[in-house]
């Protein structure tokens, strides 16, 4: 029996283009990072990256302490769950879990590659581990249990970069352990820019090898290189080192009107979380107007909205499109 495939929903533009005020999206709400987009400016388009991507892979490998070996360079971190998913189902795997609430292309390339979702992570040759997660910013709580399973564990960073409390759930000698994918674009707020790579695990630089053969040539293109180069920067690591108090105050005070005026909000570690509304948005009315914010139907939270914290003049915006005011 034929299944339909998953739903693919994203934040961010929609066939209407952009909108002024976006909640939707877990990009760096303070971004761009001006050294990043300066290395994208300065990009060379017209010519081919290094098919090896020699000096961009000892810049990461350096940059996470490791053998440049472990270092596997991905179109996007979508590609990069697309092809771990075809690796696994490649050497036989029939099955695969995920958190309950998780990003969609983790059950989206499961189901394209034939694996099967299973209740439990013991059972699967696939287990995904995000943390923070998305849509809810947190710590995933069966990580080191996962962690030490023995099968294809990957943990998704994509928001580790952005954390603003709690910490890792993973020690180093069980990070060693899993695939550990980072995708830069959204700590940097550059999410148009596509590219991204992961860490194997230790011992694991033959499977690095099968994964590259899956890939087409210059999987990376000028732009990509540009960015990753650029997110090993001191200068960089700096600016966004500089921003985290920032969106740490940005997020106190739309978390404390929001929660003023009936709003339900979910502890988050990160600048977004989820919240549920005192009574049923229209967003195609706050589409109209300009806002756009990320309904979590479907993560499997039904009535719940994930929103991106944002500057006070642009939360603003928001206070008065759904017309509440702040008490006193």
């Amino acid at each position: 029996m034929n299944h339909p495939s998953p739903q693919r929903v994203h934040g961010g533009p929609d066939g209407q283009g952009a909108v002024r005020w976006d909640f939707s999206v877990n990009s760096h709400p303070a971004g761009p990072c001006p050294s990043a987009l300066a290395a994208l400016q300065q990009a060379d388009a017209t010519q081919y990256p290094d098919p090896a991507y020699t000096a961009l892979r000892l810049a990461l490998a350096a940059f996470h302490g490791v053998a440049p070996q472990r270092v596997l360079l991905a179109a996007s971190g979508s590609e990069a769950i697309a092809r771990l998913s075809a690796r696994v189902a490649q050497r036989g795997g029939r099955s695969a879990w995920w958190p309950g609430h998780a990003y969609g292309d983790y059950a989206h390339h499961a189901q394209a590659w034939g694996l099967l979702a299973v209740p439990e992570p013991a059972q699967a040759a696939l287990c995904w581990l995000a943390e923070p997660s998305s849509p809810l910013g947190q710590a995933e709580p069966l990580a080191e249990r996962v962690a030490q399973l023995g099968h294809t564990v990957v943990l998704d960073r994509a928001y580790e970069p952005l954390r603003l409390s709690g910490a890792p759930s993973l020690p180093p000698a069980l990070l060693d352990r899993v695939w550990q994918l980072w995708t830069p674009n959204k700590a940097l707020g550059l999410v148009g820019v596509r590219g991204a790579y992961a860490i194997a695990p230790l011992g694991a630089e033959a499977e690095v090898q099968a994964l590259e053969r899956l890939a087409p040539s210059w999987p990376l293109g000028a732009h990509a290189v540009a960015m990753l180069a650029a997110w090993v920067r001191p200068d960089t690591q700096q600016w966004l080192a500089r921003s985290l108090p920032t969106l740490r105050a940005w997020k106190a005070e739309q978390m404390h009107w929001m929660t003023q005026t009936g709003w339900t909000c979910q502890p988050s570690d990160t600048p977004f979380f989820c919240a549920q509304p005192p009574h049923p948005l229209d967003a195609a009315a706050l589409r109209a107007r300009g806002l756009r914010l990320r309904d979590a139907t479907s993560f499997g939270l039904p009535g719940w909205w994930r929103l991106r914290v944002m500057a006070p003049e642009t939360q603003a915006a928001l206070r008065q499109a759904i017309g509440v005011e702040v008490p006193a």
